[in-house]
């Protein structure tokens, strides 16, 4: 008995000493966390529909909540209760519970992995240049997702679809820029020439079939690159 009050005591204690560890951490890399955290849910949400409905309302819930407090608590990085939001987020966007029953994309985070590597660019940052390139070459892949993604996390009420997704790639773009991360390749100095490297890493490292559907081959990866310059 005495053993589970004291674990009663260290939880609770954990639950409310935790987000004040990151008050300290740079603002950079408060941004690279919110941005992470987004990608991890869209890796997991933006793929096909799968009549997962508690899994796309706990996505879009995740992705709703790191858009209402991502620029407060960059701005007030002390702020207990969005910060308390922002690693509540981080939790639930990998720890499995979306995943479940879904397929998942993870597309970001290869490429993205080649650019630290090759380029030192800090990971979130990666994803922040990539995502929306993806986005705009899977657009018919995705495209049912989008407009979900579209219609319940940005409320767009745009009849055109085609415009509706590309209002909700350009606002998503526009969220990270908001936290200060650049999103473009040729913001941190890479130009064509740096494509080469990342589409050769990729396959050296096997990463040739990449997407939930496993049909984004080197070309496909060259030309989310490219888009992204």
């Amino acid at each position: 008995m005495i053993f589970y009050l004291l674990l009663a005591v260290v939880l609770l204690w954990m639950e409310q000493s935790l987000p004040t560890l990151t008050y300290t951490l740079p603002p950079k890399q408060v941004a690279n966390g919110i941005i992470d955290t987004f990608i991890h849910v869209t890796e997991q949400y933006v793929t096909y529909p799968v009549d997962a409905r508690f899994q796309d309302r706990t996505a879009e819930g995740i992705l709703q909540t790191l858009i209402e407090i991502g620029n407060k608590t960059m701005d007030e990085p002390e702020d207990y209760d969005a910060r308390a939001n922002l690693v509540w987020c981080a939790t639930m966007a990998l720890n499995g519970l979306i995943r479940v029953g879904v397929p998942q994309d993870w597309t970001a985070h290869m490429i993205g992995h080649e650019l630290t590597a090759l380029f030192g660019i800090d990971h979130g940052q990666t994803l922040a240049i990539l995502q929306a390139s993806i986005w705009q070459i899977r657009k018919e892949k995705k495209r049912e997702k989008l407009i979900q993604f579209a219609e319940r996390v940005w409320h767009i009420n745009e009849k055109d679809e085609d415009k509706k997704i590309d209002l909700a790639i350009n606002k998503t773009r526009k969220f990270f820029e908001s936290l200060g991360v650049k999103t473009r390749l040729s913001d941190y100095g890479i130009d064509a020439s740096g494509i080469d490297k990342v589409i050769a890493n990729l396959e050296k490292h096997r990463m040739t079939a990449l997407s939930e559907t496993k049909d984004l081959t080197l070309e496909i990866s060259r030309e989310i690159l490219e888009n992204a310059l």
